[in-house]
């Protein structure tokens, strides 16, 4: 008796024709010889030589997933952005020493610098989230003037940085549309900064979660008694959740970053730091970091690797929490 389609099926999961297993023991194996090769040409002298050798191995490693000039030249330019986007960071922590990342980090000004550079943004991710999502779902159900709408979120994005902030200075500061609210130079007017320009990601991040949901799933819900809050809880949000907290990690990502309407409205702040138990000033990373550069080049560099780790630990968490709400949902 032949057997079925079903059992001819092989279960062995591949990428680019190479077993799962030996594709992860290639990804190990191609990572430790990046950096031996990075290790290498930094004690040699010539980056250069590592660029070259990193752009050859993608090609290498192209050819290998989809033998054929287009799988070469796809791994080339796939490789060449890669190493575009990391090694600038990778050169970062490298040339600060052990010593002068720990000296930045006994600094008191350095600690309530990384503590403000984690505390406001996420303020403003939890502002752009809890405004924005709502926003999200009505854009994804539709209505009379979506597309200006939806051109209207996305408009801080092409917005010149001090543009932005010189806008929120106006129009919430002194004589703006919020007359107690303290703006200038204090977390309120931070946390406005940093929402405006980084609400776009969470408003985008939420519609195309929702966009994804199954609407016949939302009319079923509702033909068996649902309310439409019962279904937007029971249905809509859990198959959405991934793409609203997708959306949040890059509002925080793009809050974390912004310089330019930061040292306009909130230059230097005054913040209740735990640790302290008191009111303190303290300036945004992105700040403090431009201001090192004029002062001590070293320890502005070690600033800034302290301020990348703290980014980079909070953004992997958090990637791992999306994660497993997704796989809850």
């Amino acid at each position: 008796m032949a057997p079925c389609p079903s059992e001819l099926v092989s279960t062995d999961v591949r990428y680019g024709g190479v077993p799962a297993l030996g594709a992860r023991a290639l990804v190990l194996a191609v990572g430790a010889v990046q950096v031996a090769a990075f290790l290498v040409a930094d004690a040699l002298g010539r980056p250069t030589l590592y660029v070259a050798f990193a752009v050859a191995s993608a090609a290498c490693l192209g050819a290998l997933a989809d033998r054929g000039p287009f799988g070469i030249v796809a791994a080339c330019l796939s490789g060449a952005l890669l190493v575009a986007l990391v090694y600038p960071l990778v050169t970062l922590v490298t040339v600060a020493s052990p010593e002068s990342v720990l000296a930045a980090l006994a600094r008191p000004d350095v600690r309530r610098t990384l503590y403000l550079s984690v505390y406001a943004p996420l303020l403003a991710t939890l502002l752009a989230c809890v405004l924005g999502v709502p926003l999200a779902l009505l854009l994804r159900r539709g209505f009379p003037g979506r597309p200006l709408v939806e051109s209207l979120v996305d408009l801080p994005l092409v917005v010149p940085h001090s543009v932005a902030g010189l806008a929120v200075l106006l129009a919430f500061g002194e004589g703006g549309a919020f007359p107690t609210l303290p703006v200038l130079g204090a977390v309120p007017g931070l946390v406005l900064a940093l929402a405006f320009v980084s609400a776009p990601y969470a408003v985008d991040g939420a519609r195309e979660g929702f966009e994804t949901v199954d609407r016949d799933a939302e009319r079923a819900a509702r033909s068996l008694g649902a309310s439409r809050f019962e279904t937007f809880r029971r249905v809509t949000a859990p198959l959405a959740v991934r793409g609203v907290l997708s959306g949040a990690i890059l509002s925080w990502a793009r809050a974390v970053s912004e310089y330019g309407a930061v040292a306009v409205v909130a230059y230097n702040v005054s913040v209740f730091y735990p640790p302290a138990g008191e009111r303190v000033q303290a300036m945004f990373g992105s700040v403090f970091v431009v201001r090192e550069l004029d002062v001590n080049f070293d320890a502005a560099v070690a600033v800034a690797v302290c301020l990348l780790a703290v980014c980079v630990v909070v953004f992997l968490a958090v990637r791992a929490l999306t994660r497993d709400a997704g796989r809850w949902a």
